[in-house]
């Protein structure tokens, strides 16, 4: 099982890249360097799973801005992929890779994977770029993803990155922080009687 704060599994997948309307193997450690969130869900051609990959597309352009990469995983075959983004209404429109696990390894070994189904659970990953896993939620199947939530975090994440702890000071994210609002420079040795 992964845990957040240690190395993200790599694994090796044919994925479905709608841009170019290719199949490629890629390695995720291909993606050092970059963000990486990965988007797990139950099966193509499912209602909530769409609106998933829709709502994802709304804020495509910022998280690709941010230098992150994002994946759809789901057990579903390097086929089906295809065809639900030539077909699906909801879609088509993606840009979004979609990465096969038909031998459903990487939902096994992400903590993803429905054993009485055999299809994935519902749920999203972010990697820093040190390939770390920094993020892990894991969702009812019949609850679609809230992007918004998922994209501050993100942005927090990303900031806490490029503010390492130095010197004992810390840098943390208040609860329900938003982008642009400040993160808190906590003094490790003064500010603990403040809490």
């Amino acid at each position: 099982m992964i845990e957040v704060g240690k190395e993200a599994p790599d694994f090796a997948a044919k994925i479905y890249f709608p841009k170019d309307k290719t199949i490629q193997e890629r390695h995720l450690s291909d993606y050092r360097g970059k963000w990486v969130i990965m988007t797990f869900y139950p099966g193509d051609f499912t209602f909530v799973c769409a609106t998933d990959i829709e709502a994802l597309m709304e804020r495509y352009n910022d998280f690709t801005k941010n230098n992150a990469v994002i994946f759809g995983v789901s057990t579903d075959s390097i086929y089906s992929h295809k065809a639900w983004t030539e077909t699906s209404p909801r879609v088509k429109q993606s840009l979004i890779p979609l990465v096969e696990d038909f031998s459903k390894r990487i939902s096994r070994e992400y903590g993803f994977l429905n054993e009485e189904s055999g299809s994935a659970r519902r749920g999203l990953i972010i990697i820093d770029p040190d390939g770390k896993v920094q993020y892990l939620a894991a969702f009812n199947d019949a609850l679609g993803k809230d992007v918004e939530h998922i994209y501050n975090s993100f942005l927090g994440l990303k900031y806490i990155y490029e503010h390492p702890a130095k010197e004992g000071h810390l840098c943390v994210i208040p609860a329900n922080w938003k982008p642009g609002a400040k993160a808190l420079d906590i003094d490790v040795v003064k500010d603990i009687g403040k809490l």
